[in-house]
């Protein structure tokens, strides 16, 4: 299992949040998060999960390694699970 989270510094609603991915699967990541932490599959955002600060520790103590963003980002990528948003086409281009 390499499930891996990094540091809780991402502002939103008041709170600090965490990204939680697998560098192996999303089975592997939606498993871990509904066995160890109990956030609902809905809450996938396409390659993680939005893990808040008052989770961090118990997603850590469950197992997942705490990496830097820039390492949870390149491991991601490595492993093929990166989940890139469609870019909107600008109008008048060739391909829109």
């Amino acid at each position: 299992m390499t499930v891996l989270i990094d540091t809780p510094v991402w502002p939103w609603r008041g709170r600090k949040w965490s990204h939680l991915v697998s560098d192996v699967s999303y089975e592997e990541l939606h498993a871990f998060v509904e066995a160890e932490l109990g956030i609902p599959r809905r809450a996938f955002q396409g390659d993680h999960y939005d893990v808040p600060e008052d989770l961090y520790d118990v997603a850590v103590a469950a197992g997942a390694q705490p990496v830097g963003a820039r390492e949870l980002l390149s491991r991601l990528l490595a492993a093929g699970l990166r989940s890139r948003k469609p870019r909107p086409t600008p109008p008048g281009s060739a391909a829109g």
